[in-house]
């Protein structure tokens, strides 16, 4: 796992040390080396992380001299053995036994059909001298980060994270409203904006051909909705599941391959159990490190659950007890997530990263499985909302949700029955697509809209945060309700929200995170079952659970998903009021907000009359980035 970074500019001369800077401020992605080349009109910058081919050979950038081709790469490219065995029988000549050259290689023998022959997570940029083209791409579900920014007059700036991007002077310190209306509607910033303006995320599954002047625009080398629109036969749901526990297990065998030491996240549900015990399947139990962290708030801490699977599949476990003082790690956290980010869970997750890092280089997760076999409580809710939205007229729907809140009691727990009531009436007035937005929605439009100052408002309000999750929609009209959701949650939650969340955690403690989930033969075969294979009845991940009967205890298949989430409830009237309290009434928050709004959210959730901790808590990232950026 690596940095990249770059600039391809033919009007002006080679910038190698700004490219250096760029590369340095990505030290946690790659501590084990850094280089920049310069390849007139494109410098190339890297920070290596060495997990497989730990020789310096392997280092970065790399080139094929005789070819003219250049590369930097940031991830892990899982069949490169395969690849790397195919052309040697072509007659290629490797020197190197890593799989940057075979990437090269590839590229060299088959053109731009090579990214549909790479299994694996990447961001990588490829400098072709002969063509003087620049080819950025990413890996089809989207694990690994690449932003970039036009040059005026021509050429293009990327760089694996926003701060190192933010070196090069062309680059804008101005908040996009759009994009601020994403964050304020669901915690994070989607994929078609970014926080500032003028800086562009390449979406996942596509690829650039940039030209020396710059141009290029990008295209979709995979589509994930063709996957949910070709369904396959099965003979049934046995051989299905048979052929599911088979793919699982070559997907964690490849991504066991490893020259550092390597072991897993282990919590108490199904994904991370089912990772481990294909990984028992390839290696011998004892061992395999697996790693598990807790609160001292019971209702958030899943740690007994984690020690029993550990137990049952024999690994050997390491488990954490969280107390720190979260004052003193938000704006770490704050600074690393890039743009404002508050799914509470990368708190966990950065305390787990940084405690797996101490033994361990490369670590395994069960991410993914959630979004691809329909594991969330929100597809449950979708299909209530379905059968009993026709039966609701939307006048009493929305009587009942003003009802709600002002007579359920307000409980702190995760994800309470009062939380889920609340939402989902809420919710119930909406056509099916908006309600299933809105199951993790923030702050609904008219909250926005009195939370923003008068001279602020029209800018932001003019971009709806569900415009995207419409258009996503829209890519897989005409499949069942099941696979739209799927297919959305895949292109919107997954890769900005959870990936998101991973990728900096893991990285910011120099921790390669691998999803076998995210295999893109497992995508491609989840998206290809009949929906109710996934939501039967009320049994979310049916299939999954059926193929891992008789390898997890049936206590594991049928225990309630729990989630990663952190005590924020609880936090904001405890240790992290006063700095939170801070962070959102003062500086630059002002310049956006109304002082009196966000005084009201803290009145609501001091005296417990409403669980404001997602909007305070997304309120307190976004003053603490917004104190740390300087952007305005």
């Amino acid at each position: 796992m690596c940095g990249i970074a770059g600039i391809l500019d033919a009007r002006s001369a080679p910038q190698p040390d700004l490219v250096g800077r760029m590369a340095a401020a990505m030290a946690h992605r790659g501590p084990d080396h850094r280089a920049v080349i310069e390849q007139a009109p494109v410098t190339l910058g890297h920070a290596r992380l060495a997990i497989i081919d730990l020789d310096p050979s392997g280092n970065q950038p790399m080139a094929l001299p005789d070819r003219d081709l250049w590369i930097v790469f940031n991830g892990e490219i899982y069949n490169f053995v395969a690849l790397r065995d195919e052309l040697e029988g072509m007659g290629v000549r490797f020197r190197t036994r890593g799989d940057t050259e075979v990437i090269l290689n590839a590229y060299a023998t088959w053109g731009m059909d090579f990214l549909s022959r790479l299994n694996g997570m990447f961001a990588l940029a490829l400098w072709d001298g002969r063509t003087r083209q620049l080819i950025l791409a990413r890996d089809r579900a989207g694990e690994k980060p690449l932003f970039f920014t036009r040059l005026p007059g021509g050429g293009l700036v990327f760089a694996s994270e926003l701060k190192a991007l933010r070196l090069h002077p062309a680059v804008s310190d101005v908040i996009d409203p759009g994009a601020l209306a994403q964050y304020l509607g669901h915690n994070y910033v989607l994929g078609d904006r970014c926080i500032l303006q003028g800086v562009e995320k390449l979406p996942p599954a596509h690829a650039m051909v940039v030209e020396a002047d710059g141009s290029g625009e990008p295209f979709e080398y995979w589509s994930l909705a063709r996957c949910f629109a070709t369904k396959r036969q099965f003979a049934s749901e046995a051989d299905a599941a048979e052929e599911l526990s088979a793919l699982l297990d070559d997907a964690v065998r490849l991504r066991m391959v490893s020259d550092v030491p390597l072991g897993a996240f282990l919590s108490g549900g199904i994904d991370s159990a089912a990772i481990v015990a294909s990984m028992v399947r390839n290696q011998a139990a004892g061992s395999i490190l697996t790693f598990s962290i807790g609160f001292a708030e019971k209702s958030f801490s899943e740690l007994p659950e984690a020690q029993a699977m550990a137990h049952h599949l024999k690994v050997d476990h390491h488990a954490r007890m969280v107390d720190g003082e979260m004052a003193r790690i938000l704006p770490m956290l704050t600074s690393m997530a890039d743009e404002p980010f508050a799914d509470t869970s990368i708190i966990p997750c950065w305390f787990l990263a940084d405690f797996a890092r101490k033994k361990v280089t490369v670590a395994l997760s069960g991410d993914g499985g959630d979004e691809l076999f329909a594991g969330y409580e929100t597809y449950a809710a979708d299909r209530v909302h379905r059968r009993a939205a026709p039966l609701v007229p939307p006048r009493l729907a929305r009587g009942l949700a003003a009802t709600a809140r002002a007579l359920v009691p307000t409980s702190f727990g995760k994800v309470t029955f009062d939380y889920k009531l609340k939402q989902f009436l809420a919710g119930l007035a909406l056509p099916f697509e908006q309600a299933h937005a809105s199951w993790r929605e923030i702050f609904a439009g008219s909250e926005r809209a009195m939370l923003l100052r008068p001279d602020r408002a029209e800018a932001v309000l003019a971009t709806d945060p569900f415009d995207s999750f419409r258009r996503h929609f829209d890519g897989v009209q005409g499949c069942d309700w099941l696979d739209r959701a799927c297919y959305v949650d895949i292109k919107t939650f997954l890769v900005d929200d959870v990936l998101v969340k991973v990728d900096r955690s893991t990285m910011d403690c120099s921790l390669e995170a691998r999803a076998p989930f995210l295999d893109h033969r497992l995508i491609e075969f989840a998206a290809a079952l009949p929906p109710e294979w996934k939501l039967k009845g009320g049994r979310k991940k049916h299939l999954l659970k059926l193929s891992q009967a008789g390898r997890l205890p049936d206590q594991v298949l049928n225990r309630p998903k729990r989630g990663f989430n952190a005590p924020v409830s609880h936090w904001l009237t405890g240790g992290l009021a006063d700095m939170a309290y801070s962070a959102t009434t003062s500086g630059p928050m002002l310049n956006w907000f109304r002082r009196d709004a966000i005084d009201a959210l803290w009145a609501e959730h001091r005296t417990r009359r409403r669980d404001n901790s997602h909007r305070l808590g997304g309120l307190t990232m976004l003053g603490l980035w917004m104190e740390g950026t300087c952007a305005s």
